[in-house]
């Protein structure tokens, strides 16, 4: 199954309740390849290895079609950090 990146943002946005959500298909097309970065509260407290799989439990019915999936996953204060730093 071919995934866009409207299908996976939708998805980890409802499923995280984010704040924000890029996703990027760097596939060329095949829908199996992205980068994402997602910012939620669901994220504070927890480890980072923990939140990749707070991510990974929410494609896990999209995992094995997608190829490559990057993730950078942020507290909206470390989103916050970020944007004021950069």
């Amino acid at each position: 199954m071919v995934y866009s990146e409207e299908y996976i943002l939708k998805k980890l946005k409802e499923e995280l309740e984010a704040d924000y959500v890029k996703v990027e298909d760097f596939s060329d097309g095949c829908g199996a390849k992205f980068n994402a970065i997602i910012v939620s509260k669901k994220f504070e407290g927890v480890p980072l290895l923990q939140r990749h799989r707070m991510v990974n439990e929410v494609l896990k019915l999209e995992m094995p079609d997608i190829h490559a999936f990057t993730q950078k996953t942020l507290t909206p204060e470390q989103w916050e950090k970020m944007q004021t730093s950069g």
